[in-house]
């Protein structure tokens, strides 16, 4: 059985993500639920792991709490998944178990493939409709209380940082006898709409490309509805061509990448052609053992070297903040860097180390620049630290 949600209007606010909160019972919990309004790492990595994240060394500063760390695929590869299918998989495997009674996730909308919808998964044969990527926002949260009506009281959640983080502020609420929570990586969204405005800049029949993946080897594949495929080197996106607004200052300024609260991610940037496990606690690493013996695991390499990447992704954030036009690369360049790129440039974990310094300088920057009284309250101490190896240091009113 599919429960789909309403699309009714949401309360608006400046910094918002629509996770569905406001749009319960009780919409005042937004305040100690957002993360963009008060955020607290600590405490809820406290409840969700029984520890924080290691300070040293370069894994757990990073990625947060870790209990193990795969390079994943599922053998052989489910036909249509994003990637392998292990997320889809890890649902599937949860409802056959009856380790949980219903998987809250996001499908597709029946009048747009690109549109999130929440829906309530309680069939494993059900799961494969919601698989592949989703480009927007979906008030995921806002089925918790409809769920937990019905009698689902052994829940999984499949989500994205934002709707996590919310997820677990509520948890102490919820009365679950059981909860499962899988996240995936989260970057740089935007409006569903935006996405179909960024699928014309890359083809000229947009209608016809059914996935879209920014992959670790720093091209963008594209799959179409007649079977062929087109790779896009990275520096060869139509970035600059796009409204100054097509990433809202909320994605511009997330400070969560890989879903740090999630009893294990599922993601792609640590993976280096195959997906990323991380495995964070104990039931996380019981909700993979469902699935193991279908998966290939092997340990997450790293190579080359990210600092002048991020120091240059940092210089062009800088320029964009204070109102200054980017430093474009001729466009006889291009295809010349792009395949220089994938060749020297980071890979593996140390590609997924790159992503996450970039996202800490930005958020600083771009907050700085439109809402600099929320710096005290957004930004995490673990997120400074991330930025300050590039001279992005707090100020006093800023911590």
């Amino acid at each position: 059985m599919n429960l789909i949600a309403v699309q009714d209007e949401a309360p608006h606010r400046k910094l918002c993500t629509d996770c569905g909160v406001s749009r319960t019972d009780d919409p005042g919990r937004c305040g100690y639920t957002c993360q963009f309004i008060n955020p607290d790492y600590p405490r809820l990595e406290q409840r969700a792991h029984g520890r924080l994240r290691g300070t040293e060394g370069d894994i757990e500063p990073f990625f947060g709490v870790i209990k193990e760390m795969h390079q994943a695929a599922l053998k052989p590869a489910r036909q249509g998944a994003q990637w392998t299918g292990i997320t889809t998989r890890l649902g599937e495997a949860l409802l056959a178990s009856g380790e949980v009674t219903a998987v809250l996730c996001v499908g597709p909308d029946p009048e747009d493939k690109w549109r999130p919808v929440p829906r309530l998964i309680t069939a494993a044969e059900d799961m494969a409709t919601c698989r592949g990527m989703r480009m927007g926002y979906a008030p995921l949260l806002e089925l918790l209380e409809p769920a937990i009506a019905a009698g689902h009281k052994r829940l999984a959640v499949i989500g994205i940082p934002c709707q996590i983080y919310a997820l677990r502020a509520l948890e102490p609420e919820l009365a679950l006898e059981h909860l499962v929570v899988i996240g995936t990586p989260c970057s740089d969204n935007t409006t569903t709409e935006n996405f179909h405005e960024f699928l014309s800049l890359l083809d000229d029949d947009p209608e016809q490309i059914n996935y879209l993946e920014f992959m670790p080897d720093f091209h963008v594949e594209l799959r179409y509805e007649t079977g062929s495929k087109r790779r896009i080197p990275f520096l060869q996106l139509p970035i600059a061509d796009l409204r100054d607004d097509f990433f809202p200052l909320t994605c511009r300024t997330c400070v969560d990448y890989v879903n740090t609260l999630s009893d294990i991610t599922v993601g792609y940037m640590g993976g280096r052609g195959e997906q990323w496990l991380l495995v964070r606690n104990q039931r996380g690493k019981a909700v993979l053992e469902h699935i193991q013996p279908e998966l290939s695991l092997t340990s997450p390499t790293s190579s080359g070297k990210r600092y002048s990447a991020v120091k240059g992704f940092i210089e062009n954030t800088r320029r964009a903040t204070g109102g200054l036009p980017l430093r474009k690369m001729p466009q006889w360049l291009r295809p010349i860097v792009g395949k220089i790129m994938p060749l020297t440039g980071p890979k593996g974990l140390e590609f997924a180390r790159t992503r996450l310094e970039m996202k800490a300088a930005e958020s600083i920057l771009h907050l700085r620049r439109a809402a600099p009284k929320r710096l005290r309250t957004m930004i995490p101490e673990h997120v400074w630290k991330l930025a300050e190896p590039y001279g992005i240091n707090a100020q006093e009113d800023e911590r």
